[in-house]
């Protein structure tokens, strides 16, 4: 395709991945970057991926913003925002100088040990408030290192609110402000560094739609849909698309 160098059965991936992206987002509130990563990782260098996630993971947070829009609490999600802002610096700087492998193998570890995790959760534990907005901002932090390497900023603050506990909503309302704001900011950090090149851009605004209609399509379904049914499909591809990312870096 003009500007973007893939043929077309390569673009049909990058735009399936988009589109399954956004969808996700709508729905869920988050997974742009885990279920993009794991069907673009094997059409796309290594290298293009994550500034591609950040891109539509802007885009399809922005759509999905509007299910939790009157469920903001802008005094909870500040410390998640202030550490996930010192940690993009350190995430791009890591995605500066990674090798293709060790993104390959770092996303499918995180994949795998983050649909494990869900996947064999078999009780709800909470731990309240422990830890204050110390350790909210420690958490987000993490988030902002893992947007600015691999654009997954939302897992860490998705399972650690979990673990806070309360109504899905109110937990939506935190995760999803902070992956809008950290991987705008990321996507900033990755122009600026060069990661989102000619190519990257092209392929970005072709797949733009893509999310687009995803994230519309997935925020129509939110409270229809059973979320707990899809997200455990979800995990179970996830699951299966770490190994196979390892499997190939390991092959090369």
């Amino acid at each position: 395709m003009h500007g973007t160098g893939l043929d077309l059965a390569t673009f049909a991936i990058v735009i399936l991945g988009a589109f399954i992206a956004g969808f996700t987002t709508g729905l869920a509130g988050f997974g742009t970057g885990l279920v993009a990563s794991g069907l673009w990782f094997h059409a796309l260098p290594a290298a293009m991926v994550p500034p591609l996630v950040a891109l539509a993971s802007v885009a399809g947070q922005a759509v999905g913003l509007v299910t939790v829009r009157k469920e903001f609490d802008w005094s909870r999600t500040m410390p998640y925002l202030i550490g996930g802002a010192l940690g993009i610096p350190l995430g791009i700087v890591a995605l500066a100088t990674a090798s293709p492998a060790l993104l390959r193998i770092s996303a499918g570890l995180f994949l795998i040990a983050y649909s494990l995790y869900q996947l064999l959760a078999r009780r709800k534990r909470e731990i309240g408030g422990w830890g204050g907005p110390l350790a909210d901002g420690v958490v987000g932090m993490g988030g902002g290192f893992l947007g600015g390497f691999a654009g997954l900023s939302a897992p860490l603050p998705v399972m650690w609110l979990q673990l806070r506990g309360g109504p899905s909503n109110a937990q939506r309302a935190i995760y999803q402000p902070f992956n809008l704001i950290v991987l705008a900011l990321a996507s900033i950090g990755m122009a600026i560094g060069g990661q989102i090149d000619a190519p990257v851009a092209w392929i970005g605004l072709f797949s733009l739609p893509a999310t687009l209609i995803g994230a519309w399509i997935g925020v129509r379904a939110y409270g229809i849909v059973s979320p707990q049914t899809f997200q455990r499909l979800v995990l179970c591809l996830l699951l299966a698309s770490g190994c196979i990312l390892i499997a190939e870096a390991f092959a090369h």
